[in-house]
């Protein structure tokens, strides 16, 4: 008798407890605050998107950035001349912003500059219109454009990228706001006077190498003149390479080879993908600034893939 007693007392309280409980929670309150919560996250996640303006964001090396940037929840826009998607109806690609119009017009970066959080500068151009070899850019171009008939290093790759700078460093900033990270593709080579023979190879090179690299050098310097406001992580790729990307498979063991045997002028070549997720790590992690060769290049990458 006693234990059943103390059963039906403790279901007394149960139910006493629970009788209050609704009572001091009515459904209404509890509707509003689950209301509250999910209008209050929203903000919260819009706020954290990011944009990032890709100038060439069509071609071998910006369509690779743009795919990885839209995956890590970035908003992505592609400034190309065509302003085409180069692959209309794959979903992550559709959430690209593509934009047709001309890197070389000062008026027109600067417009989408000042819409975006970071730059990422991959226009890419191997043969200009002076190096004789323009025609080859169909096969070497990794989405098969081809050079205009004013397209020179000087234009395609400087004046796009000084665009870009310029936009970018005089765009309002409050006091104290961190610095806009701005990524520019250059060339390993850009780096033969700080290594060994650098000097005695350049000499020897074609007139249209040692022009490719006065465009990529004087992008990079002034880059880097702009660090109070800009963060700049500059790439140094060697030869950038995709399995479907038949051009380049033939010399890439040789590249690596030369590499490994420790020539001192040539680097290791780099697959798009790697490259393409060390970018966007760059532009993600404050700490990393400079010049990037292809050891950091593979420590980005591989940070990336690791998150």
């Amino acid at each position: 008798r006693d234990e059943k007693a103390t059963k039906e007392h403790i279901n007394m309280t149960w139910c006493v407890l629970l009788l209050l409980l609704v009572k001091a929670t009515p459904a209404r309150s509890l509707s509003s605050r689950v209301t509250v919560r999910a209008s209050s996250e929203a903000p919260r996640s819009q706020k954290s998107i990011k944009k990032v303006l890709v100038l060439g964001g069509s071609g071998f090396l910006g369509r690779e950035v743009s795919r990885r940037a839209i995956r890590k929840g970035w908003e992505v826009t592609s400034l190309s001349r065509r302003g085409l998607n180069p692959e209309a109806g794959d979903p992550i690609m559709d959430a690209v912003t593509w934009v047709a119009g001309d890197a070389t017009n000062l008026a027109t970066v600067k417009a989408l500059t000042n819409e975006h959080d970071a730059v990422v500068h991959a226009v890419g151009l191997l043969f200009d219109v002076n190096s004789g070899l323009a025609n080859l850019n169909v096969v070497v171009s990794g989405s098969g454009s081809t050079p205009g008939a004013d397209s020179t290093y000087d234009r395609i790759t400087r004046v796009t990228a000084s665009n870009a700078i310029d936009a970018a460093s005089s765009k309002l900033r409050l006091p104290f706001a961190p610095r806009i990270p701005f990524a520019f593709v250059s060339a390993a080579e850009a780096g033969w006077p700080d290594v060994q023979f650098g000097d005695v190879v350049e000499n020897v090179a074609p007139d249209w190498l040692k022009r490719y690299l006065e465009a990529k050098r004087a992008v990079e310097a002034k880059l880097l003149a702009q660090n109070k406001t800009l963060r700049p992580v500059i790439f140094r790729p060697s030869l950038i390479w995709s399995w479907t990307k038949f051009d380049v498979l033939p010399v890439i063991p040789l590249f690596n080879l030369a590499s490994a045997l420790g020539v001192p002028f040539v680097d290791r070549t780099v697959r798009v993908s790697t490259l393409a997720d060390a970018v966007i790590a760059g532009l993600e992690n404050d700490n990393v600034e400079g010049v990037q060769r292809y050891m950091q290049i593979d420590e980005l990458a591989s940070a990336a893939s690791e998150e």
